[in-house]
């Protein structure tokens, strides 16, 4: 592993997409199925919503991250294109559905998402652990890995999700403390962030505990390691590295793009923290390739 200033490349923006970040649409007809199955349902999908460079990808192999309580989002971070204003009621009848799309997707990973719904009491924890308990029951050999929101320091919420007992309970840092004002919401907050790993982690260690960061929004790799060191003491032990890009001109600018060389140095200095499971690479998402990761 080279030493943290080799790992820290130029900053500065390029004016144009680098070569490695362009890359072929997949074709078939497996795009299809998962988008008219997904529209079919009237189900939302983070791959759409946050609008993913491998969303046809993983919609050709019949895959997609399922986005629960609404397509409004209460929050307005800087880097998400997911709509914001004040969302519509719960839609009861949604979890039935979403475990209808996964049995009928084949799917033996469930990745379950949500839009940020302060709204709410509990944030939404009920609705989410409805949606666990109807996936389970429709594709009972499937696993299931939960990507909520922070429920606005909620503990009572996070208690319910954990007695959900999904196989892996996902949340995005996002970046590192420093950015977190200029990157995410207001009323997100890092401390909080690590509070709830702990919580998961003590209610039950038999959850495996997953984080994401973008790269490329100003962070040095200093704070990043520093960061990394600071998940992986909450319990965390997977890991996914991606490049931020931006999903439309009204979401922050690239401060620059990190080559792939150093996505594969920073893996390996996450593995020598202590991470077992690692995907860092430009295209790495949250919940791109989740099944792999868990090795189901």
């Amino acid at each position: 592993m080279g030493t943290k200033r080799e790992l820290l490349a130029d900053e500065s923006s390029p004016p144009r997409l680098p070569r490695w970040l362009k890359r072929n649409v997949p074709k078939g007809n497996a795009n299809h199925f998962t988008a008219r199955l997904i529209d079919g349902l009237k189900l939302n999908t983070v791959c759409e919503h946050a609008r993913c460079p491998n969303r046809m990808e993983c919609y050709s192999q019949r895959t997609a991250t399922f986005m629960i309580l609404g397509d409004v989002c209460t929050r307005r971070c800087r880097f998400c294109s997911v709509a914001t204003g004040r969302p519509g009621p719960v839609d009861e009848d949604e979890p039935r559905r979403v475990a209808a799309a996964a049995r009928e997707l084949g799917l033996r990973h469930v990745v379950i998402t949500c839009v940020t719904r302060d709204d709410l009491p509990d944030g939404g924890a009920e609705h989410f652990c409805r949606t666990v308990a109807a996936v389970r029951e429709a594709c009972s050999a499937a696993s299931v890995e939960v990507l909520p929101s922070d429920f606005a320091g909620n503990a009572a919420a996070v208690e319910l999700l954990i007695a959900a007992a999904p196989e892996v309970f996902n949340h995005n840092t996002e970046t590192v403390p420093r950015l977190y004002p200029a990157v995410r919401s207001p009323r997100s907050s890092y401390r909080w962030t690590l509070e709830m790993f702990r919580r998961v982690r003590r209610g039950n260690p038999g959850i495996r505990l997953k984080t994401g960061l973008m790269l490329g929004l100003g962070e040095t790799v200093e704070e990043l390691l520093d960061t990394l060191a600071d998940l992986h003491d909450a319990g965390c032990r997977m890991l996914t590295l991606g490049q931020y890009l931006q999903p439309s001109p009204e979401q922050m600018p690239v401060v620059r793009y990190v080559p792939p060389d150093e996505f594969d140095r920073l893996g390996r200095a996450a593995r020598q923290i202590g991470y077992t499971h690692v995907a860092s690479g430009p295209f790495v998402r949250s919940s791109y390739h989740a099944r792999e990761m868990v090795g189901t």
